[in-house]
């Protein structure tokens, strides 16, 4: 089971409030409320009189194995919505339609889940979703800017496919998917990571050995993917910047693409002025061509072409002199002999504040795996194995070391 299926921070042992209004896009709350209970949170649905016309209670009922609410009058429990309220962790209402925005707006309490926005003292997510000319209105507009200054979050709504007939445009409810990460977001609430400015690096740089061929690695991305992901998701301000890799980035992330380690180099020396923290985990490639051809190579030309080698920049070596003051510095090294040494070695020769290392020959670790086994390299610290695990917990356990050294950084 990946990561994203599994229980994941976090999640277990939290209780979420799941509000479902009276929109098309209700639909898509059912996996939502799935995919919070498998990342292990509790889930509390709660429906508006006018979703039960789009879906049922027992389609939820089945993905959460716990009860829903349609009303405000409970039999044996007339302070439910006190209760619900008091219970959740974070309410996240997805779909939020645009007239239960104006009554949330409002401050109106005539239903269930309105009188639970006004109990709650959780953090709230609202997920707009709605056609793109009720969301471009004037008065919609207002409601959002007014629910954004009592504190609630607002995620979206996506730009896409509308309601049949509708065309495309912005006011779709935002993927299942995304409404998770936002959700988990709120619950992280504050910390060490909040506000700081983090810039990862990820996936296989390509060195052009004509138009059409180049020389990389098999890197997938999803190790810095992740790791981006848990910087956001922990209140960071996020840039990810990727080499070629077929993943979508997550959700709250800046995306900054580039090919070749030359403008890697380049997009992090932009990006490191500002930077509290550094996560250099892409697979740069050491070497490119020398001579790239301006044009195909064809085969047809006669015997096989001899393709010389020069040295690419040294991405990492290459932040030293840009780091700002107080900077965490994190360095990857992917190695197949002589582990330790290669990677102490690594350390200490570009001033790295933690190194991950793992075997590119181990099963499950690695390139194009879902999972690795690292080992964490510190200056001041043993070095700690960790096992084998999802590439999503790998980044929680990094974060959860530099967020360390920046609580060192602000006692000295």
């Amino acid at each position: 089971m990946t990561d994203a299926r599994r229980a994941r921070r976090p999640f277990p042992g939290r209780r979420v409030l799941l509000g479902v209004t009276g929109g098309i896009a209700a639909y898509k709350a059912i996996t939502v409320a799935r995919e919070l209970t498998l990342a292990g949170a509790e889930v509390d649905v709660v429906f508006t009189g006018n979703a039960l016309e789009f879906v049922r209670p027992l389609s939820f009922e089945s993905v959460t194995g716990r009860p829903s609410h349609d009303t405000p009058y409970v039999a044996g429990d007339p302070l439910a919505h006190i209760r619900l309220a008091r219970d959740a962790d974070a309410v996240v209402v997805a779909p939020a339609t645009a007239g239960f925005l104006a009554r949330a707006a409002a401050g109106m309490a005539d239903d269930l889940l309105t009188s639970i926005l006004l109990a709650t003292e959780a953090p709230v997510v609202l997920c707009p979703a709605m056609n793109d000319r009720m969301y471009a209105h004037p008065q919609t507009q207002a409601n959002l800017r007014r629910l954004g200054e009592i504190g609630y979050r607002i995620a979206g709504p996506g730009v896409g496919p509308l309601a049949w007939g509708e065309g495309e445009g912005p006011g779709r409810l935002i993927e299942p998917e995304e409404v998770v990460a936002h959700v988990g977001r709120a619950l992280e609430g504050a910390t060490p990571l909040s506000g700081r400015r983090v810039v990862v690096t990820a996936g296989p740089t390509r060195e052009p050995i004509d138009p059409v061929r180049y020389v990389g690695n098999r890197s997938s991305g999803r190790m810095g993917y992740a790791i981006a992901a848990a910087a956001w998701r922990r209140g960071a301000d996020v840039l990810l910047v990727s080499g070629p890799s077929p993943l979508s980035p997550p959700d709250g992330v800046e995306l900054r693409r580039v090919e070749t380690a030359e403008e890697m180099r380049d997009a992090v020396a932009e990006a490191l002025p500002g930077a509290d923290v550094l996560v250099m985990s892409a697979a740069v490639a050491d070497f490119r061509p020398a001579d790239p051809a301006g044009e195909k190579i064809k085969k047809e030309t006669g015997g096989v072409p001899v393709i010389g080698l020069e040295r690419t920049p040294d991405v990492l070596a290459s932040t030293r002199e840009l780091r700002p003051d107080g900077c965490v510095v994190v360095g990857f090294a992917l190695e197949t002999t002589d582990l330790l040494r290669n990677a102490r070695r690594k350390l200490e020769a570009k001033g790295l504040d933690l190194l991950v290392l793992n075997d590119a020959t181990e099963p499950g670790a690695g390139f194009e795996v879902e999972t690795n086994r690292v080992t964490f390299l510190s200056p001041d610290a043993a070095d700690e194995p960790l096992p084998l695990m999802g590439k999503g917990e790998v980044a929680d356990r990094i974060l959860d070391r530099v967020e360390r050294v920046l609580a060192g950084r602000r006692a000295e």
